[in-house]
């Protein structure tokens, strides 16, 4: 069984920073990818950065590049998205996901993605 624990979510003002920490159960950290997806009220869920546990390897969507950044602990186990500049259209409920390594092309495929943590509220005023 397989569980998500994030934190750090919140809120902030505009212009602001968080940091959100996502630590997986198991051994579903290692050589995995490792994703977090974001989803605003009425809106689709929208995978902004994912990485590959083993190599490191970070992608990023279009809306965050620049102003958010993935990184992982191997050490703790821990992924983070450290978010900075952070705007009212970064409101969301953001969600760590895990899947089974896979193509680097499908990395921010957020269909691709079975387990999911519970979500955590990051509101931006």
């Amino acid at each position: 069984h397989v569980q998500l624990v994030e934190s750090g979510g919140g809120s902030v003002q505009a212009g602001g920073s968080r940091r959100l920490s996502c630590t997986p159960s198991g051994s579903i950290y290692y050589d995995n990818c490792m994703g977090w997806i974001r989803q605003a009220p009425g809106m689709e869920r929208e995978a902004v950065a994912a990485i590959y546990t083993g190599l490191g390897r970070a992608h990023y969507a279009a809306s965050v590049l620049g102003r958010f950044t993935i990184s992982k602990d191997n050490a703790r186990k821990t992924v983070y998205l450290q978010m900075n500049s952070l705007q009212p259209d970064d409101t969301a409920t953001y969600y760590c996901a895990a899947k089974n390594g896979g193509s680097s092309v499908y990395a921010l495929a957020r269909d691709t993605y079975p387990w999911w943590g519970q979500g955590t509220q990051v509101t931006v005023s």
